[in-house]
């Protein structure tokens, strides 16, 4: 593997440690603009999506040190050293990294592997949240009953890219069989907030129960764990920086909410 195809791998876990040392003699003002600004980079690390977890650790018996644990993403140990280095309070920490793989046994993983095959996982790349126009509806063909509905005004966050749908270039074609369960080939365009496109499609499929699809039908918000809602999502783009996607294999969960529609993206790894 070359550096230029580790600067492209998507985002690995990592386990950080940090334990918070003032030096003696820190001014008030300057222990509180730089507590204030640590506050305010974990917020923006959070909304980036490098910044997962926290917890506070215990002090040790017979000691009153805390320390704080974090789970972070980040493309490689290089990234995540450059996140760490820009926190305002960085100075003042002692900090240990334990990089984390995926485990056979994980609860919310899947099953050991069989054999001595590699036991895949899922690794967040990013979630679209899109408003849906009113559909087309070109009514019963041999397939079943046809929809189209237009994606509009969508954003894109996660760990992967952030970005914006691009309304005209973003649709669902959607099969709607007797029993109300809902086939999409849904097709849309993201630019990343750097100006690159993504060409995403995924071939869906939503069902449940009949009262719970009847209540999706009426445009109310259902719980999305009433429902199953999932695709397989291919991605395809000329980005440089992003053509690891090309190779890659994604599932997506799906939720309809009234007058949108939520799509949360993996990568199998």
């Amino acid at each position: 593997m070359t550096e230029g195809d580790r600067a492209v791998l998507p985002p690995a876990e990592y386990l950080v440690d940090f334990e918070l040392h003032i030096p003696t003699g820190a001014a008030r003002e300057d222990i509180g603009r730089r507590t204030a600004a640590e506050a305010a980079a974990a917020a923006d690390l959070v909304s980036r999506g490098h910044l997962v977890r926290l917890w506070t650790r215990p002090a040790a018996p017979g000691t009153t040190t805390r320390s704080t644990l974090a789970l972070y993403r980040a493309r490689g140990r290089a990234e995540l050293d450059a996140l760490l280095a820009a926190l305002p309070l960085y100075e003042w920490m002692h900090i240990e990294v334990i990089p984390l793989e995926g485990h056979p046994d994980d609860p919310l993983g899947v099953a050991a592997p069989r054999d001595d095959l590699p036991s895949p996982r899922l690794v967040p790349m990013f979630r679209v949240d899109a408003d849906l126009a009113p559909a087309s509806d070109l009514g019963p063909l041999p397939a079943g009953h046809r929809r189209i509905v237009p994606l509009t005004a969508g954003t894109i966050t996660g760990p992967a890219v952030t970005g914006t749908l691009l309304p005209g270039a973003s649709a669902d074609w959607q099969t709607v069989l007797a029993d109300g369960t809902a086939l999409g080939d849904i097709r849309y365009t993201l630019e990343t907030d750097d100006g690159d496109l993504l060409d995403v499609r995924s071939n869906s499929i939503r069902h449940g129960d009949a009262p719970v699809l009847a209540r999706l039908a009426r445009g109310e918000d259902v719980d999305p764990r009433e429902y199953v809602f999932r695709a397989a999502t291919r991605i395809e783009t000329a980005a440089e920086g992003l053509a690891w996607m090309n190779k890659g294999v994604f599932v997506t969960v799906g939720a309809r909410r009234a007058g949108g529609v939520t799509y949360d993206t993996y990568l199998v790894e």
